[in-house]
């Protein structure tokens, strides 16, 4: 098993297939000031062969679980080939989707015959105002409930991802709560996170996991259940009386990177040690110049092995860190 530093084993990777999003959430990727976001050329993105090539010597190296992200991942063409390919690599134990759920509909039938396991789908409010506000584009909640009706219907796991942010959308916790209790649909609350450098994050404008824990127990008490894995980031309890599951991601009140287990793929094939990281370390330059896997494997080794990597427990003690952090938009979730 692969270790770093601290002693945390490399047993997740996720890997981001496109920097393209069809939303403009304003936590992630803001229109501000008139501005515009300039893409990634085709050339410049790893292709399916090169992903495949990474994830399998990745798994070699003790990766378990594979998570694709983007920008918005349903929008690189063919990602249910990609999946298709993924799937045939031994050892490796489950793959998932992060989305905004808007193609899911469209997507849902392809995913699940490529034989994707999950999807997690973020949403961030039930109410078509709010929701509207917060994509940035105008989109309608109902799309993306659809999506993930179907999804369920194709027989794929889903869980639901709400970043709660005060004044933004803390209004949404309950109807959020109740809507996916009734669906028997397991919901996470993330608090709003100081990802990037253009989102203009504040502390102040954090809601508590705690907060929100309070506010749903009220209505709809809660009881806690044991983890299931090692680097699980999400806290997890059950409505009593049923198995529907709540979670509650606190990177800022309780920081979790001492069982940080994830590493990073961007779609130009850099890989990341931490979700708050500013500069990635080059793999696919060196593919495209012929190296062979161990020349890569060696690569990895060197990475992870002296990742020293803790901003949210750095940051929980100095809320004034400054500095370039790479943008969600461009590595995923």
């Amino acid at each position: 098993m692969l270790v770093d530093a601290l002693n945390r084993p490399l047993l997740d990777l996720r890997i981001s297939v496109t920097d393209r999003c069809n939303f403009r959430c304003v936590y992630c990727m803001p229109e501000t000031d008139g501005k515009t976001y300039c893409f990634m050329k085709k050339s410049q993105l790893m292709t399916f062969e090169e992903i495949v090539r990474l994830a399998n010597i990745f798994v070699s190296l003790g990766v378990r679980k594979i998570r694709l992200t983007g920008g918005e991942p349903l929008l690189r063409k063919d990602i249910d080939v990609l999946i298709s390919m993924l799937n045939k690599i031994e050892g490796l134990q489950d793959i998932s989707v992060t989305t905004n759920g808007f193609l899911l509909k469209r997507y849902a039938s392809r995913l699940k015959q490529a034989g994707i396991h999950r999807v997690n789908v973020s949403l961030d409010a039930i109410n078509d105002d709010v929701f509207s506000a917060i994509n940035g584009v105008g989109v309608k909640s109902k799309s993306i409930l659809e999506g993930i009706d179907e999804a369920v219907r194709q027989g794929i796991a889903v869980k639901v991802n709400m970043v709660v942010k005060k004044g933004m959308n803390d209004t949404e916790v309950l109807p959020m709560a109740r809507y996916f209790k009734e669906k028997g649909i397991t919901l996470r609350f993330i608090e709003f996170m100081d990802v990037g450098s253009i989102n203009g994050w504040k502390l102040d404008e954090v809601l508590t996991s705690k907060n929100i824990f309070d506010m749903i127990s009220q209505e709809m008490p809660l009881e806690p259940l044991e983890r299931n894995y090692l680097g699980e980031v999400a806290k997890r309890y059950r409505y009593i009386g049923t198995d529907t599951e709540v979670g509650f991601i606190s990177s800022v009140s309780h920081p979790f990177c001492a069982d940080c287990t994830r590493c990073r793929l961007s779609a130009e094939g850099k890989i990341y040690t931490c979700l708050f990281a500013s500069d990635g370390v080059d793999l696919l330059t060196n593919i495209r110049n012929g190296a062979s896997d161990q020349d890569l494997i060696s690569q990895i080794e060197s990475v992870w092995h002296v990742r020293k990597d803790r901003y949210s427990e750095v940051r929980g003690k100095n809320t004034t860190l400054k500095g370039k952090r790479i943008e969600m938009s461009y590595i995923g979730g």
